[in-house]
């Protein structure tokens, strides 16, 4: 990918491009967003800009404005396997950036680069760093070695240290996450089914399993995918030690990548409910996150009262923050359910 794959993010393409142009690159980038993806993405094309060795132009500052996507630097950093680019990311189950996770990073970006111009570090999402971590990072942060670039991803700035927040430039992402084609056929599918449930248990059970059966599937498919770009698919011959550790950050990537898109999919229906909401009180078709269900949530909203969706929004909250932490997702999801009013 190079910057012009990102047309939506024309102010933060801009302003990168410009420092790029005068050779004036903050130390630290804090990108926040709403999607993940995205911002490791521009972490990875602005990580590639600064090392590209065949770059399509250059700056006055004398460094690129763009990579070429095909240089052997470029590829490596695509392959996710060059020397000088680091990615740190939560190694265990509970998601938590450790404080020897980022010694391990932060005497890697102390030495020279192997053979980049750039060492850039790039911490997926940043706001899991506990707080030894984070302090350990703030360390580096507060003088970074020479021709090192740290960038902090997150898509819940809120949550990290004001301490690294302010020695960081903070690049907001534009847009919130699109709801695809494939997840509206599928919350059309559970809103239908919500509809004619008619609020009874055996229906709000029949609703969990529809939710539990498409996470599985979120889930095995994370899995596969994950699983092919990691390099323990690509070479036999690993070191023990080294096959341990891309095992653990495998299964930490899967645990992660799950996570975010079982919460984009609450959110999701989250949002149905907020519709829910506003169709008991007769604002549905003005305010609606999804007009073209206006039918089905309506037919929802005429058997409860509007505190009582105000409620079904509070019960959807709270499960949303028990998942957050480690009660079992299929218990915590039942519960959920059966407190909602449909």
């Amino acid at each position: 990918m190079s910057f012009a794959d990102f047309p939506e993010q024309e102010q933060v393409v801009q302003l990168l491009q410009r420092s790029l142009e005068q050779n004036r690159l903050a130390h630290g980038y804090l990108f926040a967003g709403s999607d993940l993806a995205e911002l490791e993405a521009m972490a990875q094309t602005l990580a590639k800009a600064l090392n590209c060795q065949a770059p399509p132009r250059r700056g006055s500052g004398g460094l690129s404005l763009d990579s070429c996507d095909q240089c052997l630097s470029c590829r490596k950093i695509n392959e996710q396997n060059h020397p000088d680019i680091l990615a740190l990311r939560a190694e265990s189950k509970s998601r938590i950036i450790s404080v020897d996770q980022v010694r391990d990073l932060m005497q890697t970006v102390n030495l020279k680069p192997t053979f980049a111009e750039y060492k850039v570090a790039i911490i997926v999402a940043a706001d899991r760093l506990n707080a030894q971590a984070a302090n350990a990072f703030l360390k580096t942060l507060e003088e970074p070695p020479a021709k090192s670039i740290l960038i902090l991803l997150s898509t819940e700035p809120q949550r990290v240290l004001e301490t690294i927040l302010s020695r960081c430039l903070r690049l907001n992402f534009a847009g919130e996450r699109k709801v695809s084609e494939a997840e509206l056929a599928w919350l059309s599918s559970f809103a239908d089914a919500a509809a004619n449930s008619k609020g009874g248990l055996l229906g709000r059970y029949r609703l969990l399993s529809v939710i539990m059966k498409t996470l599985v599937e979120k889930k095995e498919q994370i899995d596969k995918h994950l699983t092919e770009q990691s390099p323990l698919e690509r070479y036999d011959d690993l070191d023990p030690k080294l096959r341990e550790k891309y095992e653990d950050e495998l299964s930490a990537a899967i645990e992660a990548e799950y996570r975010h898109q079982r919460a984009d999919l609450l959110l999701n229906l989250q949002h149905l409910l907020r519709d829910v909401w506003l169709q008991t009180m007769t604002v549905g078709e003005t305010l609606s996150n999804f007009p073209q269900m206006a039918a089905v949530t309506k037919q929802i909203a005429q058997r409860i009262s509007p505190v009582e969706a105000r409620q079904n929004l509070e019960v959807f909250e709270q499960t949303q923050r028990l998942l957050r932490g480690n009660i079992q997702e299929a218990l915590a999801l039942e519960v959920g359910l059966l407190k909602l009013k449909l």
